[in-house]
């Protein structure tokens, strides 16, 4: 029997290729910021703030912020390093999920404690959203809330340096949506290394619009598709500059790994984006350690290839294997 998917919907939303797109399913008058309550809009503080803080084991801490650029609060998980006390400035990986998962995917749904146990690196799991898309959503050309991007690279990044003794050295990984945000959130020159997981890294290729708009007529009731990026037409501009394969010559100096399988719908989806993300790479000369294989989309997979990725991501930040 084919293992479950995860991080996307099933059935007839597979075959419409929404997770991959980065736009998952919401329920009526969601909007894609956390399921918490939204913070008044006057009077916005000028960047994060911790409202709670909970050591839930000797390494997993998590933390709620209410986030001006979300207005709403939101959480994030930390797996901390052995003697996380003794250092300011540890390396830190990005962890990011993917659609309709939260913080808490990582942890729950892989072995990434056992993994980073004896690494020395502080790792971060923020919520990106149902359908964050790691992104500052458009809605009609007024921004505004959700500011996923915003969020977590201007007020959680300097947060964590600033109180939770986050270093400047940071590699990023993700899977299925988190794999787009990490390619996009590395062109921003904030990581080192960049690891996707079938992601969607060309969400302009070949049927990719028409997937978003399918899967969300399907599936994202009450919300307008459009609010994150616009019209793939009309707003061209606008889904380029939040396209991986558009922005790959912005990755040069990156570490940089790709991987995606083949086995279902969805993950066939992602294996094409991945294969023409990479190709476009090699046409740019930006070096990248790619994976194809067979297997479908799910956590299965996505543990194993962050073990295949975790040794060229801990270099970049300058953590020896242990």
């Amino acid at each position: 029997m084919r293992p479950r998917l995860a991080g996307c919907l099933v059935g007839a939303l597979v075959a419409a290729g929404l997770c991959l797109a980065g736009v998952l399913l919401l329920g009526p008058g969601q909007d894609g910021v956390p399921d918490t309550a939204k913070s008044p809009a006057p009077g916005r503080r000028e960047q994060g703030e911790v409202v709670a803080e909970r050591r839930l084991d000797e390494r997993r801490m998590e933390l709620t912020i209410r986030s001006p650029a979300l207005d709403a609060t939101t959480k994030v998980r930390l797996l901390l390093p052995r003697g996380w006390e003794s250092r300011t400035d540890w390396p830190v990986l990005w962890l990011l999920h993917g659609g309709l998962d939260d913080e808490t995917s990582w942890t729950a749904k892989t072995d990434v404690e056992a993994l980073t146990r004896d690494s020395g690196v502080l790792v971060v799991m923020p919520d990106g959203g149902r359908c964050g898309s790691y992104s500052d959503w458009w809605n009609g050309g007024a921004g505004g809330p959700p500011r996923w991007e915003t969020y977590h690279l201007k007020e959680l990044l300097p947060l964590l340096e600033e109180r939770y003794r986050a270093g400047g050295r940071r590699a990023v990984a993700g899977y299925s949506m988190g794999g787009q945000g990490a390619m996009l959130y590395a062109a921003k020159g904030r990581f080192e290394a960049a690891a996707s997981f079938s992601g969607a890294l060309h969400i302009l290729g070949p049927g990719a619009p028409q997937a978003v708009l399918a899967g969300t007529m399907a599936g994202c009731f009450g919300t307008d598709w459009k609010r994150i990026w616009g019209d793939p037409e009309r707003q061209r501009s606008v889904w380029r500059a939040h396209n991986p394969y558009d922005l790959a010559d912005r990755l040069k100096g990156v570490e940089l790994y790709v991987a995606a399988g083949e086995g279902d719908l969805v993950e066939d989806l992602a294996n094409g984006a991945a294969r023409a993300f990479a190709g476009r790479l090699e046409q740019l000369g930006v070096p990248v350690r790619t994976h194809f294989y067979r297997g479908g989309h799910n956590h299965t997979y996505w543990q194993r290839e962050l073990h295949r990725a975790f040794p060229m991501l801990m270099a970049a930040v300058g953590v020896r294997p242990a």
